[in-house]
C-alpha cells in the first residue's frame, strides 16, 4: 500500500510516527507539504518522500487529506483533474462526504474521519464513515492507517460524526480543562503547583486506566469509591447540586452545533 498525505502537520505526523511503530515502510509514504523546512523534517524523522507537486501523488493507492477544513475546497479542486482510483480519506472536521465527492469531480471512494489528539502518543480514538461505493479491501486500508493511532470505530450514519467530534474530537480538551481545575483546587487548598499538578495528573490517568480495564462501568466505579457520609459523597454533593453534568451536555451541544455549521459554511 502506498500513502500520500496532503499537509504534514500534527496529525500526520502522528498518524506516520503510528505506522513507523507498526513497522510500515515509510518509504512507501509521500507526503505533500508545501513549507520546505517542515518536508526536510518529515524526510530526516520519518523516512518518508516528500513534495510541493500534486503530480507525485498521483501513483499513490490512499490520499489522505491531513489539511484544516478552511483549505480543503481548494485543495480538492486542485488534487480533482489527477485523482483515479484512489481511496481518499479526509481527516478535516466537519466537512461531509457529498461535499468532498463533488468538490473531486464525483469520485466515491471517500472515507471521512475524526480522529483525536491522543493519537500523537498512539492512544487515540477514531470514528470512520465510508460511503456505499468504498470496497472492502479500501476499508481495511482505512482501518490499518487509523489503528495506528489508537482504536477505531466504524459509524453506518454520517450524521453521527457531529456528535462524534463533540466527544471524542473535543473531549481531550474537556479532559484537560478538568484537569487544570482539579489542579487549581489544590493550590487553593494550600498544595504546591507542583504537587497539586503530578496528584491531578496521575488521578485522570488511573482512574481512566481502571475505566477502560474494569468489567463494570464508570457509573459503579464511582459509586464505590463514593462511601455513605465520607468526605467523596461530599465533593459529588456539590458537583451534583452545580448539576455539572448537564453543563457537560451543553458543552457537547455547543461543539457538535459549531460542526454541523462549520460543515454547512464551508460547503458553500
Amino acid at each position: 500500500m502506498k500513502i500520500s498525505f496532503i499537509g504534514g502537520g500534527n496529525m500526520a505526523r502522528a498518524i506516520i510516527g503510528g505506522l513507523k511503530n507498526d513497522g510500515f515502510d515509510t518509504t512507501a509514504i509521500t507526503v505533500l507539504e508545501l513549507d520546505a523546512e517542515k518536508r526536510q523534517q518529515l524526510n530526516h524523522e520519518f523516512g518518508v518522500q516528500s513534495t510541493d507537486d500534486y503530480d507525485d501523488i498521483s501513483h499513490t493507492n490512499v490520499i489522505v487529506l491531513a489539511i484544516k477544513p478552511q483549505q480543503l475546497k481548494a485543495v480538492c479542486q486542485q488534487l480533482a483533474g489527477s485523482i483515479k482510483n484512489q481511496l481518499v480519506i479526509s481527516i478535516a472536521a466537519g466537512i461531509r462526504t457529498v461535499d468532498i465527492a463533488s468538490w473531486l469531480n464525483n469520485h466515491q471512494a471517500i472515507v471521512r474521519v475524526m480522529p483525536n489528539t491522543p493519537a500523537q502518543i498512539q492512544a487515540g480514538v477514531s470514528a470512520l464513515y465510508a460511503l456505499e461505493t468504498v470496497s472492502t479491501i479500501q476499508r481495511e486500508q482505512a482501518s490499518i492507517i487509523l489503528a495506528a493511532v489508537g482504536k477505531t470505530l466504524w459509524l453506518n450514519d454520517e450524521s453521527k460524526m457531529d456528535a462524534v467530534t463533540a466527544i471524542s474530537g473535543s473531549g481531550p480538551a474537556y479532559v484537560f480543562y478538568l484537569i487544570e481545575a482539579l489542579q487549581e483546587a489544590g493550590v487553593s487548598l494550600g498544595l504546591t503547583v507542583d504537587e497539586a499538578a503530578m496528584l491531578a495528573l496521575q488521578t485522570f490517568k488511573g482512574s481512566s486506566l481502571l475505566a477502560a480495564s474494569s468489567a463494570v462501568d464508570v457509573k459503579a466505579l464511582r459509586a464505590q469509591v463514593t462511601s455513605k457520609g465520607g468526605t467523596t459523597e461530599q465533593g459529588i454533593l456539590s458537583l451534583e447540586n452545580a448539576d455539572i453534568k448537564k453543563i457537560m451536555r451543553k458543552a457537547a451541544q455547543a461543539a457538535a452545533d459549531k460542526s454541523k455549521s462549520l460543515g454547512n459554511a464551508l460547503a458553500k
